[in-house]
């Protein structure tokens, strides 16, 4: 065990910001010479207009109002002429067991194996009005099962109006603020158990407000624009500031169906006042059932600035792509200390299968696999390789830096049904130690 740490050590030498640089310019310089070509040869990649994509739209995690590409059951949803809705819901459980260095220890206790439940959601959603108003209006109810604080919590809930006049929809309600392509996509849907520790611990979950998402089809730029407050969440263990405002901006250089590429650049801009001039960042390492490892502790903060890109390729069963950001955090205090990280990913659908883009939410959608299990197919397996880094030590904040590197293989066996496989391993250096962790996980995911 001690020459796997070792070896691991040698890699935490280079596991820093300098890896995702090299990986953001790698993809720039390989794809940025074909964008004009693909760009003037490219006629599959004609949109509709702004208005059918508006339609497209709706309510609760800026998805598209698409039937399945496969239905289970059809009790549960209506469509009528004035209105129509539709039920969902989710059910995720993890288990877990770790094999730690005695410096890991040190610094985080003896983690034991566990079995423990993870999600648990009911999701309404549909259309108020006619099927073809010219400002179609949405709605979506999200209820979720929180399990550590053991009681129920709303999730995505407001309604979206679409005013094709400004390009776009306005979403009024709870929703996410609409920072980071991965955290604007359904959680369900991701390539991994769990999203990266800068993720974790610099964005909320959700937030209360207005946002306005818009898409271009003929530059293919896309965008969401929102202000948020703490009026009605406060109690809530998302609310970490008293009002935000995000700005995410995208753009699509190639987009063919026929050829099954997307290329997707972003940028995200985020502003925000902290609740009661204290700030807490942290996070558990990309595990549910451990604790967590990265911890500023509470301290006083007025407000945060946050920036960062990110870059995703897709060809046709391969996805390559990755996210950094900074936070400057404005805290006299304790040096006015800046904190950043992301991630780098790449996935493989073994089986042949494509993981779908959605243009108007500019993110990447769950798999359908092309042969069920059910129906005599193997299902789709999905390899994903990736790498995360944060840094939340500076100036006079330890919170630590903590990197993993993450194989796991997830079986989607239907639309409804996944099985994933993890296996983990990452490096804190935090309480002056460093301490080494492996994670070896599981996770059955239910759907509908």
């Amino acid at each position: 065990m001690s020459n796997f740490y070792n070896t691991a050590s040698f890699i935490s030498g280079i596991s820093n910001a300098s890896i995702f640089r090299i990986f953001f310019a790698l993809l720039l310089f390989h794809f940025l010479p074909g964008i004009a070509l693909v760009q003037a040869q490219d006629t599959t990649a004609v949109l509709p207009d702004s208005s059918t994509i508006i339609r497209k739209m709706v309510a609760g995690d800026e998805s598209e109002s698409e039937t399945p590409r496969r239905q289970l059951v059809k009790f549960n949803e209506y469509k009528g002429p004035y209105f129509s809705v539709r039920v969902g819901g989710g059910l995720l459980y993890d288990g877990a067991t770790f094999s730690q260095d005695e410096e890991s220890k040190e610094q985080v206790g003896d983690i034991k194996k566990d079995i423990k439940f993870r999600d648990g959601r009911f999701v309404f959603k549909g259309r108020l009005g006619p099927e073809k108003m010219k400002h179609p209006v949405t709605y979506s109810v999200g209820i979720m099962y929180n399990q550590p604080t053991e009681s129920w919590l709303f999730r995505e809930t407001g309604i979206m109006i679409g005013v094709p006049e400004l390009w776009g929809s306005f979403f009024i309600g709870r929703t996410k603020e609409g920072f980071s392509l991965n955290k604007v996509m359904v959680g369900y849907a991701g390539w991994t158990q769990e999203r990266s520790t800068m993720s974790d611990a610099t964005v909320p979950i959700l937030g209360d407000g207005i946002k306005w998402l818009g898409f271009l089809p003929g530059p293919r730029i896309g965008w969401n624009a929102g202000y948020f407050i703490d009026k009605y969440n406060e109690d809530q263990a998302f609310s970490s500031y008293d009002n935000q405002a995000v700005l995410r901006l995208m753009w699509l250089p190639i987009l063919s169906e026929k050829e099954r590429k997307v290329f997707h650049l972003g940028l995200n801009l985020r502003k925000g006042n902290a609740d009661k001039d204290t700030l807490q960042l942290r996070s558990r390492p990309e595990a549910w059932t451990a604790p967590y490892f990265l911890d500023t502790k509470p301290f006083r903060a007025t407000q945060t600035f946050m920036y960062g890109g990110e870059i995703y390729y897709r060809h046709g069963s391969w996805l390559f792509g990755s996210e950094y950001w900074f936070q400057k955090v404005d805290s006299p205090e304790k040096g006015n200390p800046r904190f950043h990280g992301g991630d780098i990913v790449a996935t493989w659908l073994i089986t042949g299968e494509t993981r779908a883009y959605n243009t108007a939410g500019g993110f990447f959608k769950g798999i359908s696999p092309n042969r069920p299990l059910f129906e005599g197919g193997p299902g789709a397996f999905e390899a994903v390789l990736r790498l995360s880094y944060t840094d939340l030590t500076d100036a006079e904040i330890s919170g630590g830096k903590f990197w993993r590197i993450t194989p796991m293989l997830n079986w989607h066996l239907n639309d409804y049904l996944r099985l994933e496989f993890t296996y983990g391993y990452g490096e804190l250096d935090r309480l002056g130690l460093v301490g080494g962790t492996q994670f070896f996980q599981t996770r059955i995911q239910l759907q509908l």
